[in-house]
């Protein structure tokens, strides 16, 4: 289960600005039906931090399937996880205030 926090997706390029493909996750919500699918039973809360169509749109959170952003992407032959949990602090303080630019301050 992922822990609250900022996340670089596979696809993040280090070279590339600080919050390129990354994300923000909230949280795990079970879905409340029980007729959903079994892999859409329980979805990972997050939001990007980068002007993507999805944050221009308007809409402050994407849900994707727990097994899926828990999963690992094979690439020209290596195989690594799709989403990585960033702890470096400065990193972190960085993603943090454009995380306040971008959605405001409601929510710490």
């Amino acid at each position: 289960m992922p822990l609250n926090g900022f996340y670089y997706h596979y696809k993040h390029d280090p070279h590339e600005p600080l919050n390129n493909y990354a994300y923000e996750v909230i949280g795990v919500g079970c879905h409340t039906e029980d007729d959903c699918r079994p892999e859409d039973a329980n979805m990972v809360i997050y939001r990007p931090l980068y002007e993507s169509s999805v944050y221009k749109a308007g809409k402050l959170f994407d849900l994707r399937p727990l097994d899926m952003w828990m999963g690992d992407v094979t690439k020209d032959g290596k195989t690594f996880p799709r989403f990585s949990k960033i702890t470096d602090s400065e990193i972190i303080a960085q993603l943090q205030e454009i995380k306040t630019k971008m959605y405001g301050s409601f929510d710490k």
